[in-house]
């Protein structure tokens, strides 16, 4: 019988949370670094138009419009940990076909030894359609077409056959993750699919377009639509819709285990918050189903 295990304490450990570095922080959204963004213009040759920068979540992305009518894609981060894959994702993504996403066109990176950073941008073709989340979240997704899901669908599923030595979602990392809150779960992966890595509604367009390709690489078949679901569960309407749009993927056994694995870290942040959230109860029901579907 499945139980939930310790599930109100994350018993990961992680190099972030070591003391192996000192924390070197650097948020982009309020630390000055004209040096940085005036180095990427004499390098990529551009312009950046500074009153169109967008911030990412966590201050260490940023994004600005060129005087070429391109993007420019700006990441910072500790200087250790910038040779991993996901460094190099959005230039690795040029090797994509067929899939709706903006072209890689150039990229420069250095070491930032006063403070203590890598910094990376990466110019490329300009989306001009905003971000489902950009332009209403969740009540914006509700709203999309069937065009849109269809073409979402389309690319998903060329994106899925395409070949690849990088990884964003391992085997590992998938049954460490449902075992820190789930117990006795056969979590072998039986399908694996190339996948974006990171699809939520603020990484797609209301066009269509998937953006942000840090992350792509191998993963179960499904991930990409379980993380679309996962972004959905505020809105039981929207979440069934993905449900449904997506379930040749996510009605396999390894769709299923893409779907728990949301659920147990909805579940597991919640708990090392030590506060309680609206979509732990949702979760904690999908979870339940997931589980009985699973033979746990």
């Amino acid at each position: 019988m499945t139980m939930w295990a310790g599930c109100w304490k994350d018993r990961s450990v992680s190099v972030e949370s070591s003391s192996v570095f000192p924390a070197a922080t650097f948020d982009v959204r309020r630390q000055p670094h004209e040096d940085v963004l005036a180095r990427i213009e004499r390098t990529l040759d551009v312009r950046l138009d500074r009153a169109s920068v967008i911030y990412g979540a966590y201050g260490t992305t940023e994004g600005f419009r060129s005087d070429r009518g391109t993007w420019v894609r700006v990441e910072r981060r500790p200087r250790w940990h910038a040779p991993d894959s996901s460094w190099v994702g959005v230039e690795a993504s040029s090797a994509l076909r067929g899939v709706r996403r903006p072209d890689w066109l150039q990229s420069t990176a250095w070491v930032d030894i006063e403070r203590e950073q890598a910094w990376r941008a990466d110019e490329l073709e300009s989306v001009e359609s905003p971000s489902v989340t950009a332009a209403g979240g969740v009540e914006a997704a509700a709203r999309l077409p069937e065009s849109w899901w269809r073409g979402v669908r389309e690319s998903l599923a060329v994106l899925a056959t395409q070949q690849t030595r990088r990884v964003a979602m391992s085997q590992a990392h998938l049954s460490t993750r449902i075992g820190q809150v789930f117990t006795g779960v056969d979590t072998k992966v039986e399908e694996w699919a190339t996948a974006h890595g990171d699809l939520h509604w603020g990484n797609v367009t209301i066009d269509g377009h998937l953006i942000d390709w840090t992350d792509w690489g191998a993963a179960p078949r499904g991930h990409d639509a379980a993380s679309l679901w996962q972004a959905s569960l505020s809105d039981e309407t929207l979440a069934t819709r993905v449900r449904c749009e997506f379930s040749a993927d996510l009605e396999t056994r390894s769709g299923k285990l893409a779907r728990l694995l949301r659920c147990a870290n909805v579940i597991r942040i919640a708990a090392q918050r030590g506060t309680s959230t609206p979509l732990v109860e949702t979760a904690g029901a999908a979870a339940v189903e997931l589980l009985a579907d699973l033979g746990s």
